[in-house]
């Protein structure tokens, strides 16, 4: 049967979480784990190109502060597996203003996550052409500005945020058979895999990412053949709301 809404579990990070989590490496792996699930040490070195030795002693510290936990029931003496501890991450910024340390590693995780998203639409737009028209047409960018106050923009966020885990939680649709084809006889085998890190409403970026798909070796043959109805994929979505404020 196809999986019902449920809660996700979350974490509001403390002072020591956000000091540990600050780290380039360390936001890449917290990001596979939580968009791709559970995995080794010697996996995750081979995704994010680098090395064993590196991502087992990122993971450790990663573990220290409760955001990773080994998988004992899977691991052997000699390969462990991981887990992201938590689907979500949340803070305020004024959470850590009486920590000079840990607010200047929420100012680094914030530009992090602002670097990673530009990337990720860069490749979006560089492999965009390669895509079905359906995927085209359906993805964009937009932006708006708007005259709120804190408690409006406050609530807007909130509003938006809820929208964006309905469609989290709730699995997606069987994509439609093209003509001839057969339908599957289980809809939950449609279901994208785990989900990706993302943003609590009251933080302004969130840890972790995952690698953007290259249409290249994920092909939509049901899209591409021009019939039935496009594949669930991962998709990002990038919510920000901040005050505008005036350049030189």
């Amino acid at each position: 049967m196809a999986e019902t809404a449920r809660e996700l579990r979350r974490v509001r990070l403390d002072h020591r979480q956000v000091r540990v989590l600050a780290h380039p490496l360390r936001m890449r792996l917290l990001g596979e784990l939580r968009s791709r699930g559970p995995a080794t040490a010697t996996a995750l070195a081979d995704r994010l190109h680098t090395n064993t030795g590196a991502t087992s002693y990122h993971l450790r510290q990663l573990a220290e502060v409760g955001l990773v936990r080994e998988e004992a029931d899977r691991g052997t003496a000699r390969q462990r597996w991981w887990r992201a501890a938590h689907e979500l991450t949340s803070w305020d910024p004024t959470d850590f203003d009486d920590d000079p340390d840990a607010r200047a590693a929420v100012e680094w995780v914030q530009r992090n996550q602002v670097r990673y998203f530009a990337e990720s639409a860069e490749r979006w737009l560089e492999a965009e052409s390669g895509f079905p028209t359906a995927w085209r047409d359906a993805a964009g960018m937009s932006d708006i500005q708007l005259m709120l106050t804190p408690d409006q923009l406050a609530a807007l966020k909130t509003e938006l945020w809820q929208t964006l885990l309905r469609y989290r939680t709730e699995p997606p649709a069987a994509p439609a058979p093209a003509p001839g084809d057969h339908p599957a006889a289980d809809p939950d085998q449609h279901a994208a895999p785990g989900g990706g890190p993302a943003v609590d409403p009251e933080p302004a970026a969130a840890p972790g990412g995952g690698p953007a798909v290259d249409p290249a070796v994920d092909p939509d043959p049901a899209a591409a053949a021009g019939g039935g109805t496009a594949a669930a994929r991962p998709v990002q979505l990038f919510l920000a709301g901040y005050p505008v404020v005036e350049g030189e």
